[in-house]
């Protein structure tokens, strides 16, 4: 058994831990391993832990039962083909990683490159009408040819639409739930989710045995909304999740685009409060969305990768790149001696170093550049 999958899946299994708190522990404690072996005390003088979680994580019948938990996990994603990501995996979506509320966790099923150059997300009501159906397919076949990889929920009416659309464009599309991959709601789309996973596939953080519940949905659409360039809301009412998706990719600074409607139809109110608000761009057709993500233009040269990453580092980050530029990989005592940082800062350095896709850990505790 891996062990550090093991304890990857085990740290979301901690009681009073959620993904802000997981992610402030492994970047202090340097992995999810060395936080099931800290001692109390230290894990006490972590900004934002406290005693009281402290000790919860400490005790050794939890630990047990979390490692437990996630022995029964690896075996279920073994035998079903599943993907596990951690956030400091290299192919963990990027984009859903610059989020702070991203999950620390994520289970993928299928071929899908969740790192692709484009990704648009489309949301909207599960009522939709015959006019919301019609420009949810012009606008995924006029994509097509820019091979924009679809997200969405897999839900009823805009979202399954989505992903049909797509499958009939031979476009990738991923369906994001709110549960775990060892059942599918809604049942219908139990046909449509098989052939996405030919071409795309299915995502969630939920662990196996996780069964839909409401409070489940906003959580499934900050990862809809977290891991596209661009959310496009198509046919929304006030009180729609589409609109929740949509929230959630303004607050994360990504584009929100909403197809309008009539003023007195009830399925555009949302999509139109929206635009008002000036909340999302109102858009026509497809068009507008690639105009105004600059996809239209061509002859654009690929950016400098090495240069982007560097561009805004602290002084501790400069000190550690600048350190691991002068050789293939190095071994992070030597890093902590020749940049006379801690070891537990050298890791948190190191660890969000990681997150921006600036650093790769290597076996051994062995750190490279990420070029």
């Amino acid at each position: 058994m891996p062990e550090t999958l093991l304890y990857n899946i085990g740290i979301t299994l901690l009681p009073g831990v959620g993904d802000v708190t997981a992610k402030n522990l492994v970047a202090y404690c340097g992995s999810a391993e060395a936080v099931f072996k800290e001692k109390r005390t230290r894990l006490e003088r972590i900004p934002g832990i406290g005693s009281l979680t402290a000790a919860t994580i400490s005790k050794g019948d939890v630990l047990k039962d979390a490692l437990s938990r996630a022995e029964e996990e690896i075996a279920f994603i073994q035998k079903e083909g599943i993907t596990p990501l951690f956030f400091t995996d290299t192919n963990y979506p990027s984009r859903l990683k610059q989020c702070d509320d991203s999950p620390i966790m994520l289970y993928a099923k299928g071929k899908m490159n969740l790192n692709t150059e484009k990704i648009v997300s489309i949301v909207g009501s599960r009522k939709s009408t015959e006019y919301g159906r019609k420009i949810c397919e012009q606008i995924v076949e006029s994509l097509a040819p820019y091979n924009v990889m679809i997200t969405s929920g897999l839900a009823y009416g805009i979202d399954i639409l989505a992903h049909r659309s797509s499958l009939k464009n031979n476009l990738t599309t991923v369906g994001v739930l709110a549960h775990g991959l060892d059942l599918l709601y809604p049942g219908e789309h139990t046909g449509t989710s098989e052939k996405m996973i030919r071409n795309g596939g299915l995502l969630t953080e939920f662990l196996s045995k996780t069964k839909m519940a409401p409070e489940y949905f906003p959580k499934r659409n900050r990862i809809v909304a977290g891991m596209a360039d661009a959310t496009i809301v198509i046919e929304a009412s006030v009180k729609s999740g589409a609109l929740i998706t949509a929230e959630i990719a303004n607050s994360y600074n990504r584009d929100v685009f909403a197809v309008p409607g009539r003023m007195d139809d009830p399925s555009s109110e949302g999509c139109n409060l929206f635009i008002k608000a000036n909340k999302a761009m109102l858009i026509q057709s497809a068009d507008d969305v690639i105009k105004a993500m600059n996809w239209d233009v061509e002859s654009k040269k690929p950016k400098p990768v090495q240069a982007r990453l560097f561009a805004h580092l602290s002084p501790e980050e400069e000190t550690l790149v600048s350190l691991l530029k002068e050789k293939d990989k190095i071994h992070i005592d030597d890093l902590c001696l020749a940049s006379q940082l801690t070891m537990s800062r050298a890791a948190a350095v190191l660890l969000n170093l990681e997150f921006s896709g600036t650093v790769k850990s290597l076996p051994g505790k062995m750190y490279s550049l990420n070029n």
